[in-house]
């Protein structure tokens, strides 16, 4: 396929061109701000630079300003080092939630993975996922083993929306007290 002039993403000429437009079309703050938005370890200025394809000067002036914002967290040292801020992360999804469902949306949801949270409770016959017995799990063939591990990923996953659901539940009812309110008074 040589004379085949289909661009591939996944070719490194296409990674360059991708990487080339992605550094053309946004400014260095955004760069900075789309790595870091990844950064779960803390990692100094020159490592986020280098993800951003800019200066290590540029990076540490974006990376202060997000730090201000509440983006980032902030380690002093020799040198600084940064990594996303998980509760602003877990903020704007639940913001995000609270903006693109209504209540009562957001309650079948929260209502439905808490079932889906009872049976795991049943099927594993502990409280939570941190109580499960991990080598009584790999006891076994390998299909079953796979499966429980699975499971068992799941529920961490149905605990931890629960959790920014019922968080997204509780901002929507206040946004929608708050918008009656606001009529009421009007």
């Amino acid at each position: 396929m040589s004379g085949d002039s289909t661009w591939d993403p996944e070719s490194s000429d296409g990674r360059e061109k991708t990487r080339q437009q992605w550094k053309r079309d946004r400014t260095t703050f955004q760069r900075v701000y789309d790595v870091i938005t990844g950064v779960t370890e803390y990692t100094g200025a020159s490592g986020i630079a280098d993800r951003a394809d800019c200066s290590t000067d540029g990076a540490r002036d974006a990376l202060t300003q997000l730090a201000e914002m509440g983006v980032v967290d902030h380690r002093e040292g020799r040198p600084a080092e940064y990594r996303r801020n998980e509760s602003y992360f877990q903020w704007k999804r639940v913001e995000r939630l609270a903006d693109e469902h209504t209540h009562a949306e957001l309650r079948e949801h929260l209502d439905q993975l808490l079932e889906e949270d009872a049976d795991f409770q049943r099927s594993f016959s502990v409280p939570s996922p941190d109580s499960v017995d991990i080598a009584r799990i790999e006891d076994g063939e390998h299909a079953a083993v796979h499966d429980r591990l699975e499971s068992l990923s799941r529920w961490r996953t149905v605990r931890h929306d629960i959790e920014l659901l019922q968080r997204a539940v509780s901002r929507a009812a206040d946004r929608h007290r708050d918008g009656d309110d606001l009529g009421a008074s009007a």
